[in-house]
């Protein structure tokens, strides 16, 4: 009889943990929240950047409908004009501070009053005076009195994409 009481309790043991198991499994994986559903919706890119857009704007809500970003009413704060100017032999292009340049073609040299240089954003690395400035790289000029050149020897225009503000000496 002995035996059975213990086979009796062992089974008993078992079943109750099984039972205990199967309750505290389920409150431990929240099992009431579902990704997609209101108490935790699932969002797209576009959406939160237009939230965050209207934010930093000051916007309060709002409306739901996205903006065209293909053709904006109005320029975005920040964003200038990118222009394409050909240079001649002889002359200096000289950026304001912030400005950019991508040399689309003809042979650049970088053209500094000081001794540091101008970023070269592409290849992440600086170019100080009279070294040859890359096509199709981006070039961020962060102070005025820094700018590009037509390399000597060169006879044809050089043409330049600006973004920002420069003179021509």
């Amino acid at each position: 009889m002995k035996s059975y009481w213990k086979l009796s309790l062992a089974a008993l043991a078992i079943g109750s943990g099984i039972w205990i198991g199967a309750v505290y499994s389920n409150t431990a994986t929240g099992a009431g929240t579902t990704p997609g559903t209101t108490d935790d919706p699932v969002v797209t890119k576009s959406y939160v950047d237009q939230q965050i857009q209207q934010a930093l704007n000051g916007g309060g809500g709002g409306s739901t409908n996205p903006t065209n970003p293909t053709n904006p009413t109005e320029p975005s704060q920040g964003a200038e004009e990118v222009k394409n100017v050909a240079l001649k032999p002889g002359k200096i292009l000289i950026a304001d501070a912030g400005t950019e340049f991508i040399v689309r073609s003809g042979n650049a040299v970088i053209y500094t009053e000081v001794s540091s240089g101008v970023a070269d954003l592409t290849d992440g690395k600086d170019l100080l005076n009279g070294e040859t400035a890359p096509k199709n790289h981006l070039l961020s000029f962060p102070r005025e009195g820094r700018g590009i050149q037509v390399k000597e020897g060169q006879t044809s225009n050089l043409i330049v994409m600006v973004r920002g503000g420069y003179t021509i000496k």
